[in-house]
C-alpha cells in the first residue's frame, strides 16, 4: 500500500479529520493575515458585498447538500453484487461518511448565516473569519463527497458492466443413469 492510499484510508475512516484540516487551513490563513497583514481578501470589499456573499454561499452549500442527498438515494437504490457487499461489510463507515456530509452542510450554512448576522461596516466581530472557516470546512467536505461518490459510482459501474450470469442447466433426475459407464 502506498503512502497516498494509506492517507486516504485514514482520512476516509475518520470524518473528524475534515475539521482538523479545515482548522489548520483557517489557522494558517489567520496567521498570515495577522503577521504579514496580507491576504485578507474579504476586508477589501464593502460590508454589503460581504453579507451578500455570505448569503449566496449558504445557498450554494445548501444546493450541494441537496445533491449529496440525491447521491445517497442513488447509492441506496443500487443493487449489484459488489455494492451489496460494500453495504454489508462497511455499513457503519458509509453511514458515518454520508451523515457527516449532511451535518457539515448544516454547520456550514449556520456559519455563513452567523457571519451574515455579525458583519458590520468595521467587521468588529471578525465575521469574515467565521465565513472563511465555514468555507474551509465546505472545501474539505466537498472533497470527501466527491471521493465517496466516485468510489460508489465506480463500484456500481463494475456491477452494471458485468455480463449477466448464465442460468444453471436444468436439473435432470436421470443424470446418474446416463453417466454410468457399462
Amino acid at each position: 500500500m502506498s503512502v497516498r492510499e494509506s492517507l486516504v484510508d485514514r482520512w476516509s475512516e475518520a470524518v473528524w479529520w475534515d475539521y482538523v484540516i479545515a482548522l489548520v487551513l483557517m489557522s494558517a490563513h489567520v496567521a498570515v493575515v495577522r503577521i504579514w497583514e496580507v491576504g485578507d481578501w474579504l476586508s477589501w470589499i464593502d460590508s454589503e458585498q460581504r453579507v451578500s456573499l455570505y448569503g449566496t454561499a449558504a445557498g450554494v452549500v445548501s444546493a450541494i447538500g441537496g445533491l449529496s442527498s440525491i447521491a445517497i438515494s442513488i447509492y441506496l437504490s443500487s443493487n449489484g453484487e459488489r455494492i451489496r457487499a460494500v453495504r454489508r461489510h462497511y455499513q457503519s463507515e458509509l453511514r458515518r461518511n454520508w451523515k457527516a456530509l449532511l451535518v457539515a452542510t448544516a454547520l456550514i450554512c449556520v456559519g455563513c448565516l452567523v457571519a451574515q448576522g455579525l458583519d458590520d461596516k468595521a467587521d468588529s466581530h471578525s465575521a469574515r473569519f467565521v465565513f472563511e472557516a465555514s468555507m474551509a470546512l465546505a472545501f474539505v467536505r466537498f472533497l470527501r463527497m466527491l471521493w465517496l461518490l466516485d468510489r460508489m459510482m465506480g463500484i456500481n459501474d463494475l456491477d452494471q458492466s458485468d455480463p449477466p450470469p448464465r442460468p444453471a442447466p436444468r436439473y435432470n433426475p436421470n443424470w446418474r443413469q446416463r453417466n454410468r459407464t457399462p
